[in-house]
C-alpha cells in the first residue's frame, strides 16, 4: 500500500483535485441550497396550513343581485360538473356536501354556556391532507377556519370579558352537538376539533359521517352542491382564470394566487437544483479525467505490480480512498455553508413574516447523503474499471516474458 501511495503523490496534480473539488463543493451546495430555502420559503409565500395542498380551488357560482332559486347560491348541475372535469388543467373534481338537517353547538367554560346554530359540511377524504382520526361513537372530528378563532378572540370575547383560547387549547374543549332532522328526530353528538384551516371557509366533518347523518336525520332531502373542490395540474395555467371568467364561477380566496407563487417557487427550484447538478456532474468528469490521467502516468508502474501479485482491488484502493475522502470533505463543508447562508436567510425572512415556522432540514440532509452515496459509488466503479483495463496487459507482458526465457 506504501509503494502505491508513493506512485500516486508522485505524479499527482493538484490543480486538478483543486478544480474537482471546488465544482463539486459549488455543485453541492446549490443543490442543498435550492431545496432547503424551498422547503423554508414556501410555508410564507403558500400558506400552507396541512388541510389542504395549494395545487386545490374552490369554486363557486356567483350570486346575483336577485336569485332565482329562492335567494340561494345557484348549485352545481352534473352537466356543470362533467364540463369542468373534461378541462385540460383539471386533474379532479369533487363535490361539498351540506348538511340537510339543523346544527346546534354548545360548550360551557368557566361556568359560562354559548351556543350557536352551525351548520356542516365535507369533501371526498382524497382532498383533505388531514387525516381524520378514529374517534368513539357519538364524536365527530371537526375541522373549522382558523378566522372564526379569531373572531372569537378578538371580537366575542374582548365583548364579553372571557378568556382568549388558543389553537391548542380549542383542540382539547369537548362540544355538544345536537342534529335535529325530518319529523323531529334528534341525535346527540359530541364534537372535536382536530385541525384549523386557513383556505377552508366551512366546518369540516368526514364525508361519511355526512353520508350517515344525512341518510338518517333528512332521508328524502336532495340537493346540488354549490361548490366544487378542483384540482388543478398547473395553477398558473393561464387557462383557468379565462375558463372562470367565461363560465361566471368564483374562487374562494386567494387560492389560484397561492397555488401560482408555489407552482413558481417548485420551478425555480427545480431550475437551480438542475444548475447544481449539471455542476456536480461536470466535476466528476473533472475528477474521472484527474484519475485517468493519474493512472495513465503510473500504467507501467501499476502494471508492474499486477504481475508481481497485487490484485486490481489492491492496486485502485488507494485512488478510490481520496475520492472517498474529497468526496466526504465536500458534503461536510457544503453543510456548513449551508446552515451559514440559511441562518442568514432566516434572519431576513423573519423580519417580514415574524409568525414564519422554519422548514426541516431532512430532506436536505438526506438529499445531501444520497449525493454524496451516488457520486462516490461511480468514482469507485470507474476507478476499478480502469484499473482493471490494464489486466489484460499483464498476460501479454508474462506470455512475452516466457518466451523471452526459453528462447
Amino acid at each position: 500500500m506504501k509503494l502505491i501511495w508513493k506512485l500516486l503523490r508522485r505524479h499527482i496534480s493538484i490543480g486538478q483535485l483543486v478544480g474537482f473539488f471546488l465544482a463539486n463543493l459549488l455543485g453541492m451546495l446549490i443543490v442543498l441550497l435550492s431545496l432547503q430555502f424551498y422547503e423554508d420559503v414556501l410555508p410564507a409565500f403558500s400558506g400552507e396550513d396541512g388541510v389542504m395542498k395549494n395545487t386545490y380551488m374552490i369554486v363557486s357560482k356567483r350570486i346575483a343581485a336577485v336569485s332565482s332559486i329562492n335567494g340561494e347560491a345557484q348549485p352545481f348541475t352534473e352537466a356543470d360538473v362533467k364540463e369542468l372535469e373534461g378541462q385540460g388543467f383539471v386533474r379532479r373534481v369533487g363535490a361539498f356536501t351540506a348538511s340537510r338537517y339543523q346544527v346546534y353547538a354548545s360548550l360551557s367554560m368557566g361556568g359560562i354556556g354559548m351556543g350557536t346554530d352551525m351548520f356542516f359540511e365535507s369533501v371526498p377524504d382524497a382532498f383533505v391532507d388531514h387525516r381524520w382520526p378514529m374517534v368513539s361513537e357519538g364524536e365527530v372530528p371537526i375541522i373549522l377556519p382558523r378566522s372564526y378563532l379569531a373572531l372569537y378572540n378578538f371580537g366575542f370575547a374582548q365583548t364579553k370579558n372571557l378568556p382568549k383560547l388558543s389553537e391548542g387549547i380549542i383542540s382539547m374543549i369537548q362540544m355538544d352537538i345536537r342534529l335535529r332532522g325530518e319529523g323531529g328526530a334528534e341525535r346527540h353528538l359530541k364534537g372535536r376539533v382536530v385541525a384549523f384551516s386557513t383556505r377552508l371557509n366551512t366546518v369540516l366533518v368526514p364525508e361519511s359521517f355526512m353520508r350517515r347523518s344525512n341518510a338518517e336525520l333528512a332521508p328524502n332531502a336532495v340537493s346540488e352542491p354549490t361548490r366544487l373542490i378542483v384540482e388543478v395540474k398547473n395553477p398558473a395555467d393561464d387557462a383557468i382564470a379565462t375558463f372562470l371568467q367565461q363560465k361566471g364561477y368564483e374562487l374562494e380566496d386567494n387560492s389560484l394566487e397561492a397555488g401560482r407563487i408555489t407552482y413558481f417557487l417548485k420551478v425555480v427550484a427545480a431550475i437551480v437544483m438542475a444548475v447544481g447538478l449539471l455542476i456536480s456532474a461536470l466535476s466528476f468528469y473533472i475528477l474521472m479525467l484527474s484519475i485517468y490521467l493519474l493512472v495513465q502516468k503510473n500504467a507501467e508502474k501499476l502494471q508492474n505490480l499486477l504481475l508481481i501479485g497485487y490484485s486490481p482491488a489492491r492496486v485502485s484502493r488507494p485512488y478510490q480512498l481520496l475520492t472517498i475522502a474529497m468526496n466526504a470533505l465536500v458534503l461536510l463543508l457544503a453543510f456548513v455553508f449551508l446552515f451559514f447562508i440559511r441562518g442568514w436567510y432566516l434572519n431576513l425572512l423573519w423580519q417580514m413574516f415574524p409568525a414564519m415556522s422554519e422548514g426541516s432540514t431532512s430532506m436536505t440532509i438526506l438529499m445531501g447523503v444520497a449525493l454524496f452515496v451516488i457520486v462516490t459509488f461511480f468514482n469507485i466503479v470507474a476507478i476499478r474499471g480502469k484499473i482493471n483495463s490494464l489486466t489484460p496487459r499483464r498476460k501479454k507482458l508474462t506470455g512475452g516474458l516466457y518466451h523471452s526465457i526459453n528462447g
